[in-house]
């Protein structure tokens, strides 16, 4: 099943609505620390109400550490990113994908972006910046669904 990484999270209320979509599509989160706010944070149990339980997350203490799990684990990377040359829609995902979301404040380093085997992107209009993180996540982790598992 498709699985989501936050790299370095910063704003507990976009992680927790992550999380809560998380919980009702039945996928996995890992989150890359550190992020910009403890984990455990009232705003986050806030935004992802009593569904928190509901979610598988694991927590990697760093990107080396996430990167050796992920390369253990066989997964695909598969980066977000507003510099991606492919639309999101137009990516043949796997079951064993990794959807990985940047920072909202910063995106992902170079060697992030080198070590994806893919990137794509969201489409906008020109002269835009980017989307919210969490709605950049659900319009992804919606393909990659629809593509995976014939989610209509």
């Amino acid at each position: 099943m498709l699985r989501l990484a936050l790299y370095q999270p910063d704003i507990p209320q976009n992680t927790g609505t992550i999380l809560r979509m998380a919980a009702c599509l039945g996928v996995a989160v890992e989150i890359i620390e550190p992020a910009g706010f403890d984990v455990s944070d009232r705003h986050l149990r806030r935004s992802g109400l009593d569904y928190l339980d509901q979610v598988v997350i694991t927590r990697h203490r760093s990107w080396t550490a996430f990167e050796a799990w992920r390369r253990e684990a066989n997964l695909r990377l598969v980066l977000a990113t507003t510099t991606g040359a492919l639309p999101y829609t137009d990516f043949a995902y796997g079951p064993s994908d990794c959807l990985l979301m940047g920072r909202e404040s910063a995106g992902v380093p170079e060697a992030v972006h080198a070590a994806a085997d893919a990137r794509v992107v969201v489409p906008i209009r020109p002269g835009l910046r980017s989307l919210n993180v969490a709605v950049c996540a659900a319009l992804i982790l919606g393909e990659g669904l629809r593509q995976t598992t014939g989610m209509q």
